[in-house]
This record gives structure tokens, sequence and C-alpha cells, in this order.
């Protein structure tokens, strides 16, 4: 699906129809069992790539208020993001799911790299995709952004006031804060020189080198050591044509460390905000989450669940973390 002139040209649709409700009593229920339309997309973005994309749409003429979602550092779509997409369909609001250059079926040179600065700016150009769509009303934008992507919804909602509600969970407050929870000191040294010898390697025209992105080895270098990690990844199949994103860039790590979208905070309002924090999240540690609520300005929400950073998307907690973004946007967007 390609968007130009106000206009946009639709392949074969592929309608998607959730089970029917066990009762019609409730208008509520009813929306949750709203039908969509579902179609794959290649926006445009910097440097001639394309990021691929889902494409949710309700049934109806519309125009209907629009969410953007997006996964966190090295995720793909494809990896507990359609259950979110599919939710925010049923309850009335065009969708789209992108993943990030480099990654997947999106484009890219350097596969595995992971540079948050750029990843926020293609972001901005899925957003002028999505405004653009004429069944989209592009004053009724909201965003959606998880773990890394929680960091760039912060970014985002506080320096494009097209976005008009905003979804951090469990969002990335500090890079170095993190990292030095994440490496000891004794640790530091050692990663220090692994950064420093990839600069001067790909000064004489090397590739950027290449690290796990998790491994509970400590003989193979790997930018998380997390088996709750390990066991998220493993709950999900990728696509035959979808490549695995199981390795990461080095200088990715180090961007990382220096990445600070907690500083953003303070300028979101007058932009609503919603954070979904875990209670027990030692990945995005869930102090910083709430100093950051903390320093946000109204119109702001918190929403807490009972568990650790990868239990956001899965089981019971699901219902938690979608029903409360679902409830945001309806409130400033529909």
């Amino acid at each position: 699906m390609r968007c130009g002139g106000g206009t946009a040209e639709r392949p074969n649709v592929a309608q998607r129809t959730p089970n029917p409700p066990t009762s019609t009593s409730s208008t509520e229920e009813a929306r949750q069992h709203m039908k969509f339309y579902e179609e794959e997309s290649r926006i445009p973005a910097e440097g001639g790539i394309t990021l691929h994309a889902w494409l949710f749409r309700p049934q109806g003429e519309g125009p209907f208020p629009a969410v953007t979602v997006a996964h966190g550092f090295a995720g793909v779509k494809y990896q507990g993001l359609r259950a979110y997409a599919e939710r925010f369909a049923r309850s009335g609001f065009v969708v789209v799911v992108h993943d990030h250059r480099n990654f997947a079926l999106s484009g890219g040179d350097v596969r595995g790299d992971i540079d948050p600065w750029q990843q926020i700016a293609d972001w901005r150009r899925v957003i002028s995709y999505l405004e653009a769509l004429p069944y989209v009303d592009p004053s009724r934008i909201g965003l959606w952004g998880s773990s890394y992507a929680g960091g760039h919804a912060l970014v985002l909602a506080a320096t494009d006031r097209r976005i008009k509600a905003a979804v951090a969970q469990i969002p990335t407050i500090s890079g170095y804060e993190q990292g030095r929870r994440r490496v000891s000191p004794e640790q530091l040294p050692a990663l220090e020189t692994r950064f420093d010898a990839d600069e001067r390697a790909q000064l004489t025209g090397a590739a950027p080198a290449m690290q796990a992105l998790v491994s509970t080895n400590p003989t193979v270098p790997a930018a998380f050591r997390t088996q709750a990690m390990t066991d998220f990844l493993n709950r999900f199949t990728l696509p035959d044509a979808v490549e695995a994103n199981d390795e990461i860039t080095v200088r990715s790590a180090r961007r990382a460390r220096m990445y600070e979208p907690g500083l953003w905070v303070e300028r979101i309002a007058p932009t609503p905000l919603l954070m979904v924090v875990g209670t027990h999240d030692d990945v995005t540690p869930t102090d910083l989450a709430l100093e950051a609520y903390q320093r946000a300005l109204e119109p702001k929400g918190l929403q807490m669940f009972d568990g650790g950073h990868f239990d956001a998307y899965v089981d019971g907690t699901f219902e938690t973390t979608s029903g409360a973004a679902t409830d945001w946007f309806r409130k400033y967007l529909a």
C-alpha cells in the first residue's frame, strides 16, 4: 500500500473476522468485536529504504482516529505486537505497526544496527504516512511504543504535536543508568575496549562488529544476559521470509548507553501521556519509570502491572496493559 497525493492504492485486502461475542447486550462488548481489514504496507523512509508495516482498518467510512505502534530494542512486530494492534483495531482505530529499519522485512544496509535517533526520524515518517491516509482523521493520531520504543514515544510526544495521545509501555528512561546497572564496574573496561576497537576498525573500512542480542553464556559477547528475554523470544516463531533478530551491532549497545529519553518527559504536556510500568522491571527499571512519571505534567496516567519487563505482553497481563492503552486512546482520540 502506498500513499501519495492524498490517496492510497490498496492491494487485495484480506479481512480478519474475530470470533463473535457471546452476548450482544453490551455496546462495549460489541465494540471489542468490530470487524477490520488488514493489509501489508511499505512506507518510504530516508535514504531510499522502506519500512515494512501492517495496516489495520476498521470497517466503515471513517474518518477514523489512528494509532501508530512500534516495538523495542531489536524487537520485531511478530513478537507480541499483533495482539495489541488487533485490540486497537477492534476498538475503532486505524493502526499501523512498523518494523524499524535494519530488521525483519524493513530495508536498511546494516542489518541489526540500532540508532535511536534514526528510528525516531523514521517514526515521524510513519506518522506522516498515517495522517495522509484518506480514511484517517489527522487531528486524532495516537502513538504506542514499548521498551526502547517506549523511550521514543516520550521523545516524539514531546517534539511532534501531531501526536494527540501517547502510551509509553515499560519505557527506556535512561540508557546510562540502565547500562550502569547491567554492567558491573569490573566489566566496564572490557566493554569500552570492545566499543573502541569496533570504532577503529570501521575507520579502516571494516563492517560494524556484531554481537548476540542475548546470551546466558558469559563467554559469548552479548547485549543482554537475561533468561527472561530468551524465554520471551522463544515464545514466537518468525515467518520463513523474516530473518532472525538474534544479532545486533556492537555500536548499537554504545548508542543505547548514550540514550536519555527521560530528559523529555517534562516537555510532553499538553499531550496526554500514559505510562505502563511493571512492578519488578529490571530491564527498564521500575524506579526510573516512576521517577519520570512524577516529573511528567498533566494530563498523565499510570498503569502498573504485577511482573517483570517481558510480562507486559503475555498471558493475563496483556489484558491489563492493552486495556489501559485502549481506554487512554478512547478517552483522548475517540
